[in-house]
């Protein structure tokens, strides 16, 4: 079955979504596989390594594809309401509006007839501690822009810190930005700095494979510091936080991609 959202700019809400779940329901009208509360108890999680197909692929009275035409922000949209139903079998294509934008670079760019009959590859779902996914991409800074006087850290190493509020520095703490990865572990995040001004300061270039000395790979990615904003595909959270933490879902995501 294949469900087409041409939504354009446009980015919706969870309830604009809600036409979705019937055809859920369709494909799979009873998911016998663990819930994710059931594998978040278990003493034996395993290790999320190399994302696999979705174990109710087998279970599936026929596959279910969702093809999204639009922003990355809409992408991040039909993600979270995918996340949030446990419905990350539904097999997800992206169509991107902006050739340029970072989920359409990282995932590239095929045509229609390729995202229509294309099998799917498992890949990882990185959402944050707010129940929202990442599509492309997400930063965590200052709400006002300036320095950032806090740490970020990407599983047990450090990205970035700066504790001495008021000190002028030749690079300053601007935050971090991450991009979700093809493969595990799951993200990938690069510190924020600039010596001039802070609008000038997100790494643009950094690629969906590229791994060097200013660059962590990791499953998750927390941050703290005073009044920070989290944008996630360009979309802010309405009021600053003291924390904020990105993880590599439970549940890998099936997508349509070269």
């Amino acid at each position: 079955m294949l469900y087409e959202l041409d939504l354009g700019r446009t980015v919706p809400s969870q309830r604009d979504l809600k036409s979705l779940r019937p055809h859920i329901d369709q494909a799979l009208p009873e998911d016998p596989t663990p819930s994710l509360k059931e594998i978040a108890q278990s003493p034996n999680v395993e290790h999320l390594e190399t994302p696999r197909p979705a174990p109710q692929e087998p279970f599936l009275k026929h596959p279910l594809r969702v093809v999204v035409k639009g922003s990355d922000a809409a992408a991040s949209a039909v993600l979270t309401f995918l996340m949030r139903a446990d419905a990350c079998w539904v097999e997800f294509a992206y169509e991107p509006i902006d050739p340029t934008s970072p989920l359409a670079v990282g995932w590239g760019v095929p045509g229609a007839e390729f995202l229509r009959e294309a099998p799917t590859k498992p890949t990882p779902l990185i959402r944050d501690d707010a129940g929202t996914a990442v599509a492309g991409e997400a930063t965590i800074g200052t709400w006002d822009g300036t320095e950032l006087y806090g740490e970020i850290i990407v599983d047990s190493q450090r990205l970035t810190a700066g504790f001495e509020e008021g000190k002028k520095r030749a690079l300053g703490n601007y935050g971090a930005r991450l991009v979700p990865m093809l493969d595990a572990p799951g993200l990938l995040a690069a510190p924020l700095i600039s010596g001039g001004s802070p609008r000038r300061k997100l790494l643009r270039t950094v690629p969906a494979n590229l791994v060097s000395d200013q660059v962590l790979a990791g499953r998750a990615l927390q941050a703290g510091g005073k009044e920070l904003r989290v944008v996630v595909d360009g979309v802010s959270r309405k009021r600053p936080v003291e924390s904020a933490t990105f993880y590599r879902h439970l549940r890998d995501i099936q997508v349509v991609r070269p």
